[in-house]
């Protein structure tokens, strides 16, 4: 009987296996161009920022499409206008409005041709983060946020995070070509070779005290850090900002992340209708990608140096042979046309320099994915 079972677990493997198929979805060849409105009306002492594009096409080069030329104002049920200007492209701000709480706010955008009105939303006043804390997880550093609203009157967050860290090439330079030769690098203005990088947050981060007695966040997972990411090569820093929201602006947000995230298996929620506080005045039936809150924001950093973690083995992003010898006569055009950069002079057995090691960009030059200016906030 075992022998039955066990062929029968095999043979439905087999079936299993053989029914795959490759699944190539049609994918619409019609740009509905449609509205997107990111942002936050700040009712605080930070700036308002609203982001506006377009959708495009799945399989289009474009993979971001700003809306410029538009005219964005914030208005309160108490009539009050204030407007907002554009820069950069397609980013609409204002300097801290210091706004009423107790009021309600919406926003209104006047593009070629069309008006968008936001609903009128209650502003929100988040409460301060507690703090900032983090664990080392087999799989890399997580960092969580901790919260509580003594009124128990917040229930739903939502945060956001920025992330900078300090990295350094794998090679180091001591030299450089100017055009007639190769002389050496001033380290105090022309460092290469240690850097800083930033990312924003990319996924949607949630968390709700609605099911507790108390309005408190404990631990709640904002971001993991990859153990072999050079994020925690030396040392890395996350500021986190939170935000009070609604219950409906909470609902949306929990949507788009189960539209957005949480998809790839028969398992997970599927696709659903996403419908946000905007619309067009003259074309109800028009989407629009957004949802328009209002409130305070709170923020908090931390640090975290590599020696409060466990030595683990980094991923440098591009593959690095070891240097080249590159010989001053023959070689040359080799740093002046920037395919290599040197990086240390070498000599014969006389001590005669006849040239210079050299490596790619890539394994020398930390400024192509960083900058060596370092953050003002660095500490």
């Amino acid at each position: 009987m075992k022998i039955f079972k066990k062929l029968y677990i095999v043979f439905i493997l087999l079936v299993l296996l053989c029914c795959k198929k490759a699944f190539n979805p049609n994918v619409t060849a019609t740009n509905y161009n449609y509205l997107v409105v990111e942002g936050i009306i700040n009712t605080g002492a930070d700036s308002t920022f609203i982001r506006l594009s377009r959708t495009v096409l799945l399989d289009s080069k474009t993979t971001l499409k700003v809306e410029s030329g538009a005219t964005v104002t914030v208005e309160s049920d108490a009539s009050q206008v204030y407007r907002l200007v554009e820069k950069p492209l397609g980013t609409y701000a204002a300097a801290p409005l210091n706004l009423d709480n107790t009021r309600k706010y919406r926003v209104r955008i006047v593009t070629k041709g069309s008006t968008y009105l936001s609903d009128f939303v209650e502003s929100k006043v988040s409460p301060q983060i507690d703090s900032l804390n983090y664990k080392v997880a087999e799989t890399g550093l997580q960092i969580y946020a901790n919260t509580h609203d003594a009124s128990n009157k917040t229930r739903y967050y939502r945060w956001e995070y920025n992330e900078t860290w300090q990295f350094n090439a794998k090679y180091f330079s001591a030299f450089k070509a100017d055009g007639k030769g190769i002389v050496s690098r001033d380290m105090n203005t022309e460092n290469i070779f240690s850097c800083w990088g930033n990312s924003i947050s990319s996924s949607i981060v949630l968390g709700s005290s609605l099911k507790l007695v108390n309005d408190v966040i404990f631990q709640n997972p904002v971001t993991l850090v990859p153990s072999d990411s050079e994020k925690i090569g030396i040392k890395y820093s996350i500021l986190v900002k939170q935000y009070a929201l609604t219950k409906d602006a909470f609902e949306f947000w929990e949507l788009l992340k189960k539209n957005t995230e949480n998809l790839g298996s028969i398992f997970d929620a599927q696709p659903s209708q996403l419908t946000g506080n905007i619309r067009n005045i003259s074309n109800a039936a028009e989407p629009v990608i957004g949802y328009i809150s209002a409130g305070t924001v709170t923020q908090k950093r931390i640090y975290v140096t590599k020696d409060r973690l466990p030595n683990w083995r980094l991923t440098y992003p591009f593959s690095c042979s070891e240097p080249d010898t590159v010989f001053t006569k023959d070689g040359d055009m080799l740093f002046q046309s920037k395919v290599l950069i040197p990086l240390d002079q070498v000599a014969n057995d006389s001590g005669v320099i006849i040239g210079h090691t050299g490596a790619g960009s890539g394994c020398s030059d930390c400024t192509i994915r960083g900058t060596n200016k370092k953050p003002a906030f660095w500490q």
